[in-house]
This record gives C-alpha cells, structure tokens and sequence, in this order.
C-alpha cells in the first residue's frame, strides 16, 4: 500500500463460528490469503459464531442475526413476532455493516444451495441482504469458491438467484455449482471454477502418529436428507444410521480399528449411537476442533469413509484413499476432481454389504489412488493460486485500495 492510501475494510460473511469445521476451515483458508497478500486490510466478521470467529482467528465479529433464536422453529406467538420483527432489524443491521466495508467475501461454504434442509427466511434472506446492501452503497460482495444447487422451494430459489446477480464476484468450487446457477437464470460467462479453499490449507504428512495398522476413519453426518425429503426426513435418517453401523460392526468384527469422526456439532448423537450399538475396544471418536484436527485424524488412517463434504476434503487433501458417501452431486464432483469417481456410494441408500463391497475394491487400489492424490493436490492448489490473484485484480486494484464513496455503485461483473 502506498503511503497516505486508506487501508481496505474487509468483511467476512457466513454461518462462521458455529460448530462447522468446514466453513470455519473456508475462513481460515480466506484469511491466510488476506494476510499474505493483503496484511494492510482491516477485516472483521458478521458471522453466526462472532465469539468462536473472534477468539480462535483474532478479528472483531458481530453476530449475524439480532434474533439469537433465528434457527429455532417458532410456534409461539411471541417468538413468531420476535422472529418477524428480527428480519427488519437484521435489514438495517446488515445494510450498516457492509456500508462500513469496501469489500466483503463469503469464503466457500454452499451458500447457494439447499442440498440439506433450509428455511428461504434463514441464511437465503441474510445473503439477500448482504447483496442487496453491496449493491446498494457501492461495496463488493465477493461470492468465492462457493457451492450452488438447482433449488426447488421458489422462495428460496428466488433468493439465491438475486443474491448471485447482485454479486460482484462469483466463482464455484465445482463445474455442477456453476451449471445450477446458469439453469437458475443466473448469467455465468464471466464465472470461474476453482477446488474448495480448504485445499489451499497446510497439510500434516500422510501416516501421522496414532494410526494402527489397517485403521479406518469413518466420518459420520446427522443426516436427514435434502430440503426436498422433510416428509421422509426421519426414514432418511434411521437407513443411513443402520447401514452405517453394519459397516463399522463388520469392520471391527473383523479386528480391524475403526476411528469416528464428525464435522459439525449436530453430528456427535450418530457418534453416540454407533458407539452404543458396537461395543468394542477397537471403534473409537475423535472431537476434531478444526480441519486440522480432521486432516490430522485421516492422515493417520490407511482409509476413510466419509459423509460430510469437508470429511472428504480432508481425507483427499492428505492423500488418504477415501470413499464417499455421497448425499449431493459437490460429493461427486469433488471425488471425480481427485480421480476417485468409482468410490462413491448414496448417503440415502446405505446398503452395508454394497458398501464392504466397494471399500474392498478401494483398499486394493489403495497405493494408486495414493499417486493419483498426490498429483490431483498439486493441481489443486496451483489453481487456488490463481483464484487468489483473480481475488486481488478483481477485489483490490493497484489504483488505491479505498471505496471512492461519491460513487456509490458496483463495476465487476455485475450481471
């Protein structure tokens, strides 16, 4: 920055801070970027978890939504009224947050899509807002490496739809993220495809310390299905626990020791349940804190079957064979992306023998899927490289890195 220039006032946005080890991973990859190639700005955060954000990555964070219950259904008529009153005051809030900001960034995570269940008057509205309110006082909103979906609900549709054309950033971590916004009427052309930011992160070598021979990570999910399944939501649920604890027990049956993992709070009760249901010295649980905890955890294991999106992410990253089991087409893309296509099986339909099957097949072919995940990372993070450059041309421009506020208007890629 040259002298007498105004330093950028970067802000951060997304459900941060509350309990997901991926999205909170997308941040830290984000404010390594920043503080590398950007150390002059001055960033803070309106995030859901604005005191985890503040503690764990030492910015100022202000909370999201004013309504602290905001993701609690309301059946009363005082919380209905609160919730109400909450969406006019979170406009207000909003709009004065990102007015104080020359750029903001929402750093991966599947803002645009609904692949699990979601309300459009939740996280859609609050990424309306924060469009919107970019559009509107001239500030940039940077949509980086996200995740989209084709959206039924045509409320939340509509909502993700705008909240894409008032950005003036866009790119996707995958080809399908990109493809569902075009068929959401979202004009893409200008739109780039990059790996999730969580590969651009410093990896633990492979085979780390507490691995036992022949060791396997699963990664479990709270899963109930998409935005589409509510009605068959508890069916949904109770198959994917079933079949994901016939796999562990016939893992462990057969001596072999089987690591759980989770990556989110809401998963540790189907933790708790396969732990009840296989009584065995072999199964154990981690509590990973953080994506490092996870990459550490894989890298340890000689394989990892896993659910969540950023389970699989960490197991890839470190170069550990992994099957996935898949509940939304980012799964598949992503497994495609490091050369293990063949590896997936349906969350949906967890078959434990079709699942034994597919793992056998993946052990087998272990030491080569090992060659082709080292080659793929590389890959990956030359192109994140390349996402980090387009970020500063489009973001920060050599001409001066303050908002000129007497023009209050957006110039990149605006649709």
């Amino acid at each position: 920055m040259r002298s007498g220039e105004t330093p950028p006032r970067v802000g951060v946005f997304g459900l941060l801070g509350s309990g997901n080890l991926g999205n909170d991973g997308s941040l830290e990859a984000l404010l390594r970027y920043l503080r590398a190639e950007h150390p002059e700005a001055v960033v803070d955060a309106l995030c859901g978890g604005p005191e985890a954000v503040t503690s764990r990555f030492r910015i100022p964070a202000t909370r999201l939504h004013w309504n602290r219950g905001e993701y609690r259904t309301a059946s009363r008529t005082g919380a209905i009224a609160t919730k109400g009153l909450g969406k006019l005051v979170d406009a207000v809030r909003t709009a004065a947050w990102v007015r104080r900001h020359d750029v903001v960034i929402v750093p991966g995570m599947g803002v645009l899509e609904a692949t699990l269940p979601l309300r459009p008057w939740g996280f859609p509205y609050a990424l309306f807002l924060l469009c919107a309110s970019g559009r509107l006082f001239g500030t940039k909103v940077a949509l980086v490496s996200v995740g989209a979906a084709t959206i039924g609900s045509r409320p939340t549709r509509a909502l993700v739809r705008w909240s894409a054309r008032l950005a003036a950033y866009r790119s996707y971590r995958d080809a399908p993220s990109r493809d569902a916004m075009r068929a959401m009427g979202v004009d893409t052309r200008r739109d780039e495809v990059y790996p999730d930011l969580a590969f651009s992160l410093p990896t633990p070598p492979a085979g780390g310390p507490g691995g036992a021979p022949g060791s396997v990570c699963v990664g479990v999910m709270a899963f109930h299905g998409g935005n589409d399944d509510r009605a068959r939501a508890a069916e949904i649920h109770r198959r994917y626990l079933d079949g994901t604890t016939r796999f562990v027990r016939a893992l462990v049956e057969e001596g072999r020791p089987v690591r759980l993992l989770w990556g989110d709070d809401v998963d540790e009760p189907v933790v708790t349940a396969i732990l009840d249901a296989v009584d065995s010295p072999l199964l154990t649980a981690a509590s990973p804190a953080s994506l490092d905890d996870l990459m550490k955890e894989t890298a340890a294991a000689d394989t990892v079957v896993a659910t969540r999106y950023h389970n699989l992410i960490c197991a890839l990253t470190v170069g550990t064979p992994t099957l996935a089991l898949s509940y939304a087409a980012k799964s598949e893309a992503l497994m495609a992306r490091m050369g293990l296509g063949a590896y997936c099986h349906p969350a949906r339909e967890v078959d434990a023998d079709l699942l034994i099957e597919r793992f056998r097949a993946l052990e087998k072919e272990s030491a080569e899927l090992r060659r082709i995940l080292a080659e793929r990372n590389l890959t990956a993070r030359r192109e994140l490289e390349g996402q980090f450059s387009a970020l500063t041309a489009a973001l920060f421009p050599t001409t001066g890195h303050g908002r000129d506020h007497s023009h209050d208007r957006n110039h990149d890629h605006a649709p």
